[in-house]
C-alpha cells in the first residue's frame, strides 16, 4: 500500500499490544492535544450528558430510550414498542446497520474514534485520570518499574478506587436502559431482599466496566468488538481514514540543523515517532491502515503540532483515503456509498410508513383451552374466549366486544374491562349462538375490540358446537 518501515510486513502478523510469546504489552499512551483532539473531547462530554440524563427523560410517559429485554418492551425516543411491532423493529435494526455500513464505507472508522462509548469513557474520563494521578507517558513507565513502595501503593489503591467508582455508576446507568430508571429507583431504594437479580446485575455490571476501562482496555477494539473486524470487508482506496501522506513523508529521516533535506532526498517524515507515542491503540499509522486504528485523530495533532515546530506544512498524516493520498486527487462520493445511501432511503421510507400506520391497538383473541362448547338455555350454545388486549396509547382504555358478523352475542365475565396505557391487558367473555347457525360443527366469527364507540381492532376466531 505504501512504503513501510518493516520490510517484511511483520507488524501485519500479530498485535501491537501482544508481543511474539503472547504476552500483553502495556500501551503507555502520551496525553494528546490539538484542535482535533480539543472536538473530541467536546463531543465525547456532549454524549456523555445524553447518555447520563436520557434515562430521566420521559415523553409520554415513557423513558426516552428503553431496550427491556427481559419484559420485551422498548421505547425509542419515547415510543413504545411491543412483540407486535417486530416488523418495525426489524427494519429500524437494518437501517441502523445500513447506516454503519455506509459511514464505515465513506469515513472509516469515525464512529469507534469520536462516538463509541467505550472510547469516549477510556479517552475521556479514565485515561484522564489515570495522567492526573500517575503523570504522562514517561511519569507512567516509571510507576510501573518502581518497587512496590508507599508512593506507588497509594497512588494505585486511589487511581483504582476511582476507577472502581466509576465503573460502579456507568453500571447502574447501563442497568437502567435495561429496566427503566424507575424500576432501578425501586431497586435502590427498597428492600434487597425484593431485588436479588437486580442487585447481582448491578454488581456483574460494575465489575465488567472495571474490569474493561483498567486492564482490557484497547483490547476491547481490536480483540471483542466485531465492528473492528469488519474493516477488512467494508474499507476500500476511496474510504476516508486517518492517513500518512507517504509521498510526502518518504524516506523519513530526523531533522539537522540547516539540512536541505530535498538535497538529501529525504520527506517531511522527521521520524519524531509521536504519533505512536499518542497512540491509545499502540500502532504506527505511517505502516497503512490496521485493524487496531480507531481513527482518534492523535497522531493528526501530534504530527501537525511537531510539523508547526520544525517550519513544515501540516496535514502530513490527516483525514484522506489512499487514492486521494496516491493520486493527489479530491474526495468524492462514490458509487459504493451511493448504493447504501439509496439502500438506507427506501429502509427509513419503510419505516416511516410502517409508524404512520402501526395501529395504537392490538388484539389477540384465543379459545380458552382443553374447553369444548356449553350448552345453554334456550337452544343457545356458549364458547368461552380471552382477548389479550395491547394498549400502546397513553391513555387508559375501557374495552368493548362486539361480534361484527352479526352472530351471536357477548357476555363478558366480571366488571367492565379497562386496560391501562402502554400495557397489556386480557378481557375473559364468552360468545353465544344459537344452535340453527352453526353448520359442520363451527363457523367464523369477527370480533371487534371497541373503546368509546371507535373501534380499535378486529379480529377473527372460531366458534365450534354440535354436529348437525
Amino acid at each position: 500500500m505504501q512504503p513501510q518501515d518493516d520490510s517484511s510486513g511483520s507488524f501485519r502478523d500479530r498485535l501491537y499490544t501482544i508481543d511474539e510469546s503472547g504476552k500483553r504489552l502495556w500501551v503507555f499512551a502520551r496525553k494528546p492535544k490539538g484542535k482535533l483532539t480539543t472536538a473530541r473531547n467536546i463531543t465525547g462530554i456532549l454524549l456523555m450528558i445524553f447518555l447520563f440524563t436520557a434515562p430521566f427523560i420521559k415523553i409520554n410517559g415513557q423513558q426516552l430510550l428503553l431496550f427491556d429485554f427481559f419484559h420485551r418492551k422498548f421505547a425509542i425516543f419515547g415510543v413504545q414498542f411491543w412483540p407486535q411491532d417486530f416488523n418495525i423493529f426489524f427494519i429500524g435494526m437494518i437501517g441502523v446497520m445500513v447506516c454503519i455500513i455506509l459511514f464505515t464505507v465513506t469515513y472509516g472508522r469515525i464512529w469507534c474514534g469520536w462516538a463509541c462509548p467505550q472510547t469516549i469513557f477510556m479517552e475521556v474520563v479514565f485515561r484522564r485520570i489515570e495522567y492526573w494521578i500517575d503523570g504522562d507517558a514517561h511519569r507512567q513507565k516509571e510507576l510501573d518499574a518502581r518497587p512496590w513502595d508507599a508512593d506507588k501503593i497509594f497512588r494505585r489503591v486511589l487511581k483504582h478506587g476511582i476507577f472502581y467508582l466509576i465503573s460502579f455508576i456507568i453500571g447502574n446507568y447501563f442497568l437502567m436502559y435495561l429496566i427503566s430508571s424507575d424500576a432501578w429507583i425501586k431497586l435502590v431504594t427498597e428492600s434487597p431482599v425484593n431485588h436479588v437479580a437486580g442487585l447481582t446485575g448491578m454488581v456483574v455490571f460494575s465489575f465488567v466496566f472495571y474490569f474493561i476501562f483498567s486492564w482490557f482496555r484497547e483490547q476491547v477494539c481490536t480483540i471483542v468488538c466485531p465492528y473492528g473486524r469488519l474493516q477488512g470487508v467494508l474499507l476500500d482506496r476511496e474510504t476516508v481514514v486517518i492517513s500518512y501522506d507517504y509521498p510526502r513523508g518518504e524516506e523519513r529521516g530526523a531533522l539537522r540543523k540547516s539540512e536541505n533535506r530535498s538535497e538529501t532526498k529525504k520527506g517531511d517524515c522527521i521520524d519524531c515517532n509521536q504519533c505512536v507515542a499518542v497512540c491509545p491503540t499502540g500502532i504506527d499509522i505511517r505502516n497503512g491502515t490496521q485493524l487496531e486504528c480507531i481513527n482518534c485523530a492523535c497522531c493528526i495533532d501530534a504530527c501537525d503540532d511537531m510539523m508547526i515546530k520544525v517550519g513544515f506544512k501540516p496535514g502530513l498524516i490527516r483525514y484522506a483515503s489512499e487514492k486521494m493520498i496516491a493520486d493527489k486527487k479530491p474526495w468524492h462520493f462514490t458509487k459504493r456509498s451511493g448504493f447504501y445511501t439509496i439502500v438506507l432511503g427506501l429502509l427509513l421510507v419503510a419505516l416511516g410508513y410502517f409508524l404512520a400506520t402501526r395501529n395504537p391497538v392490538e388484539a389477540t383473541v384465543l379459545r380458552s383451552p382443553g374447553m369444548l362448547f356449553q350448552e345453554q338455555e334456550g337452544g343457545m350454545i356458549s364458547n368461552l374466549y380471552s382477548v389479550k388486549v395491547v394498549n400502546k396509547t397513553t391513555n387508559d382504555l375501557p374495552i368493548e366486544i362486539r361480534i361484527l358478523s352479526g352472530k351471536g352475542t357477548v357476555k363478558l365475565i366480571g366488571d367492565a374491562p379497562r386496560v391501562a396505557k402502554q400495557s397489556l391487558g386480557e378481557v375473559v367473555f364468552f360468545i353465544l349462538m344459537d344452535r340453527t347457525q352453526i353448520t359442520n360443527g363451527k363457523t367464523e366469527v369477527e370480533i371487534g375490540v371497541f373503546s368509546g364507540g371507535k373501534q380499535l381492532d378486529q379480529t377473527r376466531a372460531t366458534f365450534v358446537g354440535p354436529f348437525k
